[in-house]
């Protein structure tokens, strides 16, 4: 099985809730609370993003993130690439001739076009088309949950 990183799924999640209205600024509290994801994690995710040119920050009493890019201008794969690095199934299609076994290995070049085909699905889609309207109107309507010790902060 081919899975994305827990962060990298994270990141798609942070990053399609912000292609909701993108050009509102955000803060990692008010993301947490309407991904349910928890405060620490989605701030790490914010930084990351930001680092991978995916958001804007702004500091401040009026600072948050917002995407750096409109929604449409931002693939899936920016997004995973940003969180994991280069996208890869396996060790051999991101490092190449470092691998011990490149010489005699008959798979390499199946692996390879397994790869592409990912990368470029990932590539095909954008954070515009991650949040569909009946999805964005279910979150609308559901309020957040609150996980134990949550609030204490705020």
């Amino acid at each position: 099985m081919i899975i994305l990183s827990k962060l990298a799924d994270y990141g798609v999640i942070i990053a399609t809730q912000m292609a909701i209205d993108p050009a509102r600024q955000m803060t990692a509290a008010s993301l947490a609370e309407q991904t349910r994801l928890p405060r620490a994690t989605v701030a790490k995710v914010l930084k990351t993003l930001a680092h991978g040119g995916v958001v804007a920050g702004s500091r401040g009493a009026s600072g948050g993130y917002r995407l750096a890019r409109k929604p449409e201008a931002i693939s899936v794969a920016q997004v995973v690439a940003a969180i994991d690095g280069e996208i890869g199934a396996t060790q051999c299609t991101i490092h190449g001739p470092s691998c011990e076994r490149t010489q005699f290995c008959s798979t390499k070049p199946h692996w390879q076009r397994i790869n592409d085909a990912v990368g470029s699905a990932l590539s095909a889609m954008n954070l515009a088309e991650m949040a569909p309207s009946g999805l964005l109107a279910r979150w609308a309507r559901t309020p957040p949950r609150k996980t134990p010790g949550e609030g204490a902060t705020r």
